[in-house]
């Protein structure tokens, strides 16, 4: 049996020493219960895109120091997590026996008015630094600091250093209503859905609709929608919204034009362009198979842009340059990278591309600014439009009597050329990637194209990108799901050159920013879902737990050793649903569309017959659940085909069985749609993400009728019995 830790040799060499003092595993388990130990190249690699030399044992030796002396030199950390209704003590770098003098400035800017009070280092474990010693003293922040971002000074001799204080509860409180009953509410691709005003691609109006007659027609308290990060200014879009542009801002291509209070002031003749134009893409709107955003967003385009050139009253101006000076510098790379964009054209591979020549400082990019003022205040203004129609969307649902809302869905990364990395390029790691290692589903590890944020810069900036990111997704939700949340305690690092299985995983601080998910939650009184399906290590389940998190929970994959659970096992803290985006719909999954779309697709690694008799084994083993558990009449599955919307409603039932607090009902499976979202593993072999919303006959289902669907009339009796 090979021994599943590393041996003390390992752990004295000095590579090994220098990955783990900055957060760097040097071996893991993998989902087979195999252990590995990454080589030594991997690691040397994955220290270089952290910025740290390894190359050979005397820069190893090099770094390992200037870490050290740099840690000591500081004061204090960069960041502090501190939990309120508690004393935190902080260690401070002093001289022997110096004592620190420490203030704290809160995020109000007003100064805290209670005690600090401070100690000195024994001199114990003294460190030698260049020409002196450095002890250890204390700060004790106080435990009624408020809840916020605060600012601690401190203080020893003529030095001073400052140090952000994350002060968050120690877990997110349920909201009053979760505490006494049950949630539940739809899954919706919003770009699938299109009413009669939509542009071909469902969009903000439309989802404010569909928030508001799932509450009245279902009594649904919330929908979780794909995530809605910012895309591509100009066709063609990246389909998947999993792929994001920016995660700090909103995807504009989803506004509704003939929202826009602008548009109302239009005379009759502007007015009639915009009804031109959009004549010109509604037929997209009954298109069955395929969703043309790009179509849609070169007509949809010029109609915002003549809003945009009519102007703005004065009250409306001023809000504009109001949100303008809320957003800042982020606004303002998103605003130029978009323009850049627009002028230059998609940056592609090559090395000489805008992104690899210019940067934020370049001359060439602030001339383009000069040159073409109007356009860069269109891509402004796209986003105040846009955060104004998705805020407007959550009031009407909450106005409407949800609970929640709308639930927003965080993507795990962004886009390698796109406007967080370019105009802030520290802020992410130079040469690596996030994937996953091999697993079940593959052997060969996945690679996912996108920059892993820097733990490091993380820390020496308070950690402000991921505050204004969840601030900001909160701001327009009642709840949040993050993908892949095991990415907040660590995410595989591959090396560039390298395969997705020659990685390491690289390990975060988890407890900074679940403290930071526990204050956005606990302002917006929200919930926070962490997507955790697959395999997720004790301790990550075990803090999840403890913060308060939400997990996910999936009927399809509650089985072990082939054997379906109960639901009445499952656990209560979790969403649960029937399926996921990345599996067919119910319909199309008891037809087996996942062994078709695999065998069409030559996605097999098996031989078709043994994948197809796999998935044969694993429906029947849940038609066995459902029977057992009383939730399906045995005698139907004499006739699956003729009994199918049965079966499928018999899931829905044993879903509503579980204690789950909340419970997500499919959009797809209120229609019988069979084709999947998504196929994983695929791009344009499979028109992932660009699959509109079809019943079981092919009929798209317009918004307007939706929820006069008798299946959709019955999935909700379900769910609300």
């Amino acid at each position: 049996m090979t021994e599943k830790t590393e041996s003390e040799e390992r752990l004295a060499r000095p590579l090994i020493r220098l990955a783990k003092l900055v957060g760097v595993g040097t071996d893991y388990v993998g989902q087979s219960d195999d252990y590995h130990q990454i080589d030594d190249g991997v690691l040397v690699a994955i220290l270089k895109a952290l910025g740290i030399d390894a190359s050979n044992d005397a820069a190893i030796d090099e770094s390992i120091r200037e870490i050290l002396d740099a840690r000591h030199e500081r004061l204090v950390p960069p960041t502090i997590l501190h939990t309120t209704g508690e004393d935190s003590q902080v260690s401070v770098n002093t001289g022997i026996l110096e004592i620190p003098v420490a203030s704290i400035t809160l995020e109000s800017g007003a100064e805290y008015e209670g005690v600090i009070e401070t100690g000195p280092g024994d001199g114990s474990q003294a460190y030698s630094l260049g020409d002196k010693f450095v002890s250890t003293a204390t700060v004790t922040i106080p435990s009624d600091l408020p809840m916020g971002y605060h600012t601690l000074h401190v203080s020893v001799g003529d030095r001073t250093q400052d140090a952000t204080v994350i002060s968050a509860p120690d877990h997110i409180a349920l909201p009053d209503f979760l505490e006494k009953e049950q949630l539940w509410g739809w899954m919706a691709q919003l770009y699938s859905i299109r009413s009669e005003g939509s542009w071909g691609v469902g969009d903000y109006e439309d989802l404010k609709s569909m928030l508001v007659a799932a509450k009245a027609r279902t009594k649904a308290d919330f929908i979780l929608i794909n995530p809605l990060h910012a895309s591509e200014p100009i066709a063609p879009l990246t389909p998947s919204p999993y792929l994001p542009i920016s995660r700090r801002f909103v995807n504009f291509t989803y506004i509704r034009p003939e929202s826009i209070p602008e548009y109302a002031m239009l005379d009759a003749d502007v007015r009639h362009q915009i009804t031109e134009l959009h004549d010109q893409v509604e037929p997209l709107n009954g298109d069955a198979q395929l969703i043309d955003r790009d179509t849609m967003w070169r007509v949809k385009m010029r109609a915002l842009w003549i809003i945009f050139k009519s102007g703005r009253p004065k009250q409306r101006q001023d809000e504009f340059d109001a949100f303008r000076s809320e957003s800042g510098a982020d606004l303002e790379s998103y605003a130029t990278w978009c323009l850049c964009y627009d002028k230059w054209g998609e940056p592609g591979d090559s090395d000489d591309n805008w992104e690899r020549r210019f940067n934020r400082e370049s001359p060439e990019v602030a001339g383009l600014r000069q040159q073409f003022p109007d356009t860069l205040d269109f891509y402004r203004w796209l986003e105040w439009i846009a955060t104004q129609q998705l805020e407007d969307a959550q009031r009407s649902a909450k106005e409407s009597g949800m609970r929640l809302g709308i639930m927003a869905d965080m993507a795990v990364g962004v886009h390698p050329t796109g406007s967080d990395v370019w105009w802030n390029p520290e802020r992410f790691a130079k040469g690596a990637t996030v994937g996953a290692p091999p697993d079940y589903f593959n052997q060969q590890g996945q690679n996912w194209s996108q920059p892993p944020l820097s733990p490091v810069e993380l820390e020496n900036t308070g950690y402000v990108v991921y505050r204004d990111m969840v601030h900001g997704m909160f701001a327009k939700a009642g709840a949040v799901r993050i993908d892949h949340i095991l990415g907040l305690f660590r995410l595989w690092w591959i090396p560039e050159g390298c395969s997705a299985k020659d990685g390491a995983y690289v390990y975060y601080d988890s407890e900074i920013m679940l403290g930071i998910l526990a204050i956005e939650a606990s302002r917006a009184g929200g919930v926070v879902v962490g997507e955790d399906l697959g395999v997720v290590p004790p301790y990550v389940t075990k803090s999840l737990s403890k913060h308060g998190v939400f997990g996910c929970t999936v009927e399809w994959f509650e089985q072990s050793n082939g054997v379906f659970r109960k639901p009445s096992s499952w656990r209560v803290n979790a969403l649960a649903s029937v399926n996921t985006h990345d599996l067919p719909p119910a319909s199309g999954y008891l037809s087996y569309e996942q062994v078709k779309i695999r065998q069409r697709l030559n996605l097999l690694t098996t031989s078709a017959e043994e994948f197809k008799a796999d998935a044969v084994k694993e429906h029947n083993a849940m038609m066995a659940m459902l029977v057992e558990n009383g939730f399906l009449d045995p005698e139907l599955l004499k006739d699956e085909d003729a009994h199918q919307q049965e079966i499928v409603e018999a899931l829905y039932k044993a879903l509503k069985g579980a204690p789950s607090r909340l419970l997500a009902a499919a959009v797809v499976d209120g229609v019988g749609e069979r084709r999947a979202q998504n196929q994983p593993g695929t791009n344009n072999e499979y028109p992932n993400w660009r699959i509109p919303l079809a019943d079981a006959n092919g009929d798209v289902v317009p918004l307007e009728t939706l929820f006069d669907n008798p299946r959709m009339q019955s999935l909700a009796d379900i769910m609300n019995g």
